[in-house]
């Protein structure tokens, strides 16, 4: 696991200084690859890569890159892991010219193989996660790809003026920021959808010009090239979007048949991902996926597996009991580490620096506490169950919002208008003649005058429930055009075959963009920030594909989540030790709100300060913050947005 960063000057012969360039953009991310770093220009052709190292496979100096192809066509860097590269590697050698090898990392083995069969039909062989950069000096060309699901991040995008303009890319946006021309403004349609979702959904980003490569995509720029006005258009090498269509119109003919191939294909997929030169992990929550992938684990060690979970000192937010006793089961070495509100304060000022972007899931807190704590205790690598969710059903949402909706659809619309409105010019006293149990819902009563007001479709509906604000536009001191948001709100279709099965769509939708565009973000920022490489089994290919031949009854049964993994799980661990209410990574952002975080969020919120920025505007800022602070109300979803949106302003706008 590693950072990369390079430009490729547009008028390469009078750039001024590549090697400089490329060494102040590795720098900007050296945490994500302590070890060691290096730098690769090629004056003539404009090109610049750097590299920084977080050595997991070959820690011998034969594994650094930038590396060279033996024929010295190609140079490449990489992020991430290729877990079947061994197999990559026989195959090579049963070739008519086998490579003669220097080392044995999986970057040696992927540049064999891309010398062999070309870069997209390698990565049509590779089972891993990984953002690379590839030249071609023969052919005058570099190639940008990322892997399938998004695990590992590339940003790209053109910067600069006159001689310094670069395309230039980055693992985040702190290595794109420190190219030194780099020139390019807030996007305000991007700001508009952070505030939607709490993320900023690819392929835009935060920057007007600078894009995030779409998951299974891939990019080829031609040199020399006039990179002015536009950037090459990407294209996808894989589509999750043929896996899903292709396993929901093809489903498994029986149960027995469905889990006997489902159980493999996770026994294969983390046995593959157990391989590291370095020690190795799991994160164990106590629930459904990190219990498999913990017992899958252990089941094949001949010693303790070193599991970690993080857990709060809040009532009700506290499930490290249920981690606890499944680790003891298990027979792992576990580890446990608290959040405190201390602890919440003391990270806080350092999360702009380890997202780069604004990002705002309040789990993001707990993820790098639990990263930092298997970092210290002597891990590089982490297993984690990421994925299972979005491939197996495991959100609420998809049990409740059907029968939702079938209430909501049966209400006619002017009805449901009228209603929105009484609800957003209700008084807060009017609440209080409930005794505070509407009150409770807080921002819940919010999104469903909203809702109510706006909301027509199914499939708008369901989009809904999982946003912060429906409605920013009342936040916003611009305008930011309907049509235009929308428009920019999704980069895929969902396939055509799930159109008529609402809870299919909603995990097809979340599975391409709430999947890499806020989970895998957090967990990918949170662990490099502190140099351990996390893996996700669950989200290996041939996963995933036996997972959308699951037919709906397998994930969801009975009102119950995950019903597939749950009967490979119980030959592991005992039922009763699982079976509970889904609660996910809930952090008790509301109460250290009204508490120590409060003088931090109202310097931050004071309506002076968004008066003279000019993002925000203050009145509705500073009424929602009222409310949370007068405990009737829980505003804490939308104020971390709005406090990530403020924190990220004050360290990079």
């Amino acid at each position: 696991m590693c950072g990369i960063a390079g430009l490729i000057a547009n008028y390469p012969d009078c750039f001024p200084d590549l090697d400089s360039c490329a060494a102040r953009m590795g720098a900007a991310i050296a945490h994500r690859g302590p070890d060691t770093s290096g730098i690769w220009t090629d004056p003539l052709l404009g090109i610049a890569f750097a590299h920084q190292r977080l050595a997991v496979i070959d820690l011998s100096p034969a594994g650094s890159q930038p590396m060279h192809s033996s024929s010295r066509r190609y140079v490449i860097i990489f992020n991430g892991e290729i877990y079947n590269h061994l197999l990559l590697r026989r195959e090579l050698e049963s070739t008519a010219s086998p490579p003669s090898w220097r080392g044995h990392s999986d970057t040696e083995t992927l540049l064999a193989a891309i010398e062999a069969w070309g870069l997209e039909a390698t990565l049509q062989r590779c089972t891993g996660m990984w953002a690379l950069a590839l030249a071609d000096r023969r052919d005058g060309c570099v190639y940008l790809a990322r892997d399938r699901f998004g695990e590992k991040p590339l940003y790209w995008g053109l910067t600069g003026h006159g001689q310094h303009r670069a395309l230039v890319f980055g693992s985040e946006l702190s290595s794109i920021r420190a190219y030194p021309a780099f020139n390019n403004p807030i996007d305000r349609l991007a700001l508009a959808q952070f505030l939607s979702y709490g993320y900023v959904p690819a392929p835009q980003s935060i920057y007007t010009g600078i894009s995030k490569l779409l998951p299974g995509h891939c990019v080829s720029i031609k040199l020399p090239s006039d990179l002015d006005s536009h950037l090459p258009s990407s294209r996808p090498w894989w589509k999750l979007c043929d896996v899903i269509q292709a396993g929901y119109t093809d489903p498994y003919s029986s149960e027995f048949e469905a889990l006997e191939i489902l159980e493999q294909a996770l026994i294969n997929s983390t046995s593959d991902q157990a391989i590291s030169d370095v020690p190795i992990g799991a994160f164990l929550s106590g629930g459904i996926d990190s219990s498999l992938v913990s017992a899958l684990l252990q089941s094949r060690s001949t010693k303790p597996l070193r599991t970690f979970t993080v857990g709060f000192e809040e009532d009700g937010f506290n499930e490290v009991p249920h981690a606890r006793a499944v680790a003891a089961h298990l027979g792992t070495d576990h580890d446990e580490a608290f959040l405190t509100s201390l602890d919440a304060i003391g990270l806080i000022p350092n999360l702009p620096s380890l997202y780069s972007e604004p990002f705002a899931d309040a789990s993001q807190l707990p993820t790098h506490l639990v990263c930092r704590q298997a970092k210290l205790a002597g891990l590089t690598v982490a297993l984690t169950g990421d994925g299972g969710d979005e491939l197996f059903g495991g959100y609420n949402r998809y049990s409740r919002a059907p029968r939702s909706w079938n209430l909501f659809a049966a209400t006619p619309r002017p009805l449901r208008r009228a209603l929105g409105e009484a609800i957003s010019i209700a008084p807060s006293s009017l609440w209080d003649i409930f005794g505070g149990k509407l009150t409770c819902l807080g921002q819940k009563v919010n999104n469903l005058s909203v809702r109510l007001r706006l909301v027509s479709t199914e499939d708008e509906f369901y989009q809904s429930l999982a946003r912060v604000w429906i409605d920013q536009s009342t936040l916003l001191r611009f305008c930011v055009d309907s049509n235009s948001l929308a428009e920019s709100s999704s980069n895929y279709f969902l396939p055509a075959c799930l159109c008529d099965d609402p809870v299919a769509r909603m995990m097809a939708s979340d599975a391409l963009d709430y999947l890499p565009n806020d989970i895998l973000v957090k967990v990918d920022r949170a662990s490099m920030a502190v140099g351990l490489e996390i893996r996700a089994p669950l989200l290996d290919h041939r996963v995933a594909a036996a997972a959308w031949r699951l037919p709906m009854s397998m994930k969801i049964r009975a009102g119950s989540s995950k019903w597939a993994l749950r009967q490979i799980l119980y030959k592991y661990v005992p039922r009763e030790l699982i079976e509970r209410p889904k609660a996910g990574f809930s952090v008790p952002i509301a109460l250290w709100l009204r508490g120590p975080l409060r003088p931090w969020a109202e310097q931050l919120l004071h309506p002076e300060r968004l008066q003279t920025e000019g993002y925000l505007r203050p009145e509705p800022v500073d009424l929602l913050w009222k409310q949370h602070a007068s405990g009737r109300y829980d505003h804490s979803s939308k104020l971390w947005t709005l406090l990530m949106w403020q924190a990220w302003l004050e360290q990079w706008g």
